[in-house]
């Protein structure tokens, strides 16, 4: 693209952007957290989902240091439901090494960014531009399907030849004018979201279809290209649940383990003979409540639940070697707890009243 067709470029799309541009609460925000917060909430995850949770969190912990001074176990809670909790362990680490290392203020550049825990590419580039001005580029699933489409890119975006074509566009296309980076990456994002969505792209609609090589030659709607992905993998598991009227038995997985941190009904990818002996249960004593299933990234998780009472035991063996802690715990606290969306649906299906 020539420099006057890439300024032409960037003359509509911010122009459009200034005019439609989404409402959503970080957009105006310039403090540096708040801008990085909802960056690392919307990786994976969209934007309809993660509005109240960045509202809660940013409620309840409204600064980098109140963040790095929080146990993780609050954090997680706050977290809780929203999915890749590995996530909110990095934010926290690298909330506690920005007030150690740069007095509680995020850093500027892009390369002290990047040495934060957790912070990517897109994302140090996305605080760094938005959030200070910088002129850094961002490439995410949007940004790419837009460059990919506007360039005609036929190679797989996802590819390291691929990634690397779509980075180098996104920086050389960065306009020039003071702080008009943030703006520029943000309007990108928008119209991979708004307009060049993934199937069907909304070609009428969009402020610089003119100047889309892969429109003019047809190609617009089967870019980008990229390998299909695996299907995630079946996992047949079981879950206990033992409830009172006013209490049910939760265990705690283990930091590393998948939902690692979190609080769920103990339960095993074994038979469950295995976990009621573990829990020196009679498995004649416990009720078959149906089957859930429950889809990640990478696995498809099949799900048996039954329940059991508590009865009135104080203290419980572990329930296997994934769980670091057990506990019975307060129908009333479920709704604070670190739970994973999985816990809340194990619950609902066992009938425990109070769920988180």
């Amino acid at each position: 693209m020539t420099r006057p067709a890439a300024r032409a470029l960037q003359r509509k799309l911010l122009s459009w952007y200034a005019a439609s541009k989404r409402d959503l609460p970080w957009r105006g925000a310039r403090d540096p957290y708040a801008i990085w917060l909802s960056e690392t909430m919307l990786q994976q995850t969209r934007v309809e989902t993660v509005i109240p949770y960045y509202q809660r969190f940013l409620r309840e912990l409204p600064t980098v240091r109140e963040l790095a001074e929080a146990t993780e176990e609050r954090v997680l809670s706050l977290w809780s439901g929203l999915g890749y909790y590995r996530r909110a362990r990095m934010l926290h680490a690298a909330a506690r090494r920005v007030v150690r290392e740069h007095g509680g203020r995020l850093p500027a550049s892009v390369d002290d960014l990047r040495r934060l825990e957790g912070v990517g590419a897109y994302t140090a580039g996305a605080v760094s531009s938005i959030a200070f001005g910088r002129r850094a580029a961002v490439v995410d699933g949007n940004v790419a399907r837009v460059l990919a489409r506007l360039f005609a890119i036929e190679e797989d975006v996802k590819s390291a030849r691929g990634s690397a074509r779509v980075w180098a566009l996104a920086g050389d296309l960065l306009p020039d004018g003071e702080g008009q980076a943030g703006d520029w990456n943000q309007a990108l994002m928008d119209l991979g979201a708004t307009v060049c969505v993934p199937r069907e792209p909304r070609c009428e609609r969009c402020p610089v279809e003119a100047l889309c090589t892969g429109r003019a030659r047809g190609l617009a709607a089967g870019l980008p290209r990229m390998v299909r992905k695996k299907a995630p993998r079946p996992v047949r598991r079981v879950a206990i649940v033992l409830a009172s009227r006013t209490s049910v038995l939760l265990a705690r997985r283990r930091a590393g383990a998948l939902f690692g941190g979190l609080w769920e009904p103990p339960g095993t990818d074994g038979p469950l003979e295995a976990l009621a002996a573990s829990l020196g249960l009679d498995v004649g004593a416990l009720e078959r409540r149906g089957e859930l299933v429950h889809v990640l990234s990478h696995r498809r998780m099949q799900v048996e639940v039954v329940r059991g009472g508590l009865g009135r035991r104080r203290s419980w063996p572990l329930p296997g070697p994934e769980y670091d802690a057990v506990e019975a715990v307060p129908v009333s606290r479920l709704a604070r707890g670190a739970h994973s969306a999985l816990t809340r649906k194990i619950l609902a299906l066992a009938g425990v009243p109070g769920g988180p």
